[in-house]
């Protein structure tokens, strides 16, 4: 999970507001994998975030997720054998594709928000819809978001209806209170971090202090 280097919301974006899209959308993807999944008693999965702030001169300040995937912890083998057409392993298929992409959504939804705050402006599912999160470097999670939909689901129109919905799950996670809160303190973690990298057991008790706190 990595955010499309694309900054369209000033002529001439600082480095200082690169730094806060980029940690606001890599802390919705972490939130989402780490909270929303606990949530839906999903299985841990493993997840590091990586930064590389020298990586080119026109974007200073890098992150990107590495892992992080339910699907990538399951037989896809089965699923091109149609091992997985029915009962358990089936559900269990759909549950790990679904969150999958609602965390893919929200790192792109979570840049989206901070910026409308930032500007005073509304935040709506209907102001920010699915399309616009390319706005919102999200074009590589779009992309992937709709390839697994492609994966899993061929009608077309099933596929459209599906991610909408997801959208609206991604959407209702960021905009809840206590999640935004959860992200804000996640993203000041992440520009006030100097680390090569943080491991998924040390943001999960990031979130685990503020959340008991």
């Amino acid at each position: 999970m990595q955010r499309t280097y694309y900054f369209p919301h000033t002529p001439v974006t600082s480095s200082k507001a690169r730094h806060h899209y980029i940690a606001y959308h890599e802390a919705g993807h972490v939130a989402a994998i780490y909270i929303r999944n606990r949530e839906q008693q999903l299985p841990p999965v493993f997840f590091e975030i990586n930064f590389n702030r020298h990586e080119c001169p026109d974007c200073p300040f890098f992150a990107r997720i590495d892992g992080g995937r339910l699907i990538e912890n399951l037989p896809i083998v089965g699923i091109e054998n149609n091992h997985l057409d029915f009962g358990a392993e089936k559900q269990d298929l759909q549950h790990a594709y679904e969150a999958d992409v609602i965390n893919l959504l929200a790192g792109p939804l979570a840049e989206a928000k901070f910026v409308a705050l930032r500007d005073d402006e509304a935040f709506s599912a209907q102001l920010v819809n699915i399309d616009a999160l390319k706005n919102y470097g999200g074009h590589s999670d779009l992309e992937q978001a709709r390839a697994y939909l492609e994966y899993f689901i061929s009608d077309a129109r099933e596929r459209e209806l599906k991610v909408e919905a997801l959208f609206m799950c991604a959407f209702q996670f960021i905009n809840h209170p206590k999640n935004w809160r959860c992200i804000q303190h996640f993203a000041r973690y992440i520009l006030n971090n100097e680390q090569a990298n943080i491991s998924c057991e040390e943001a999960s008790l990031v979130f685990d202090k503020f959340l008991g706190d």
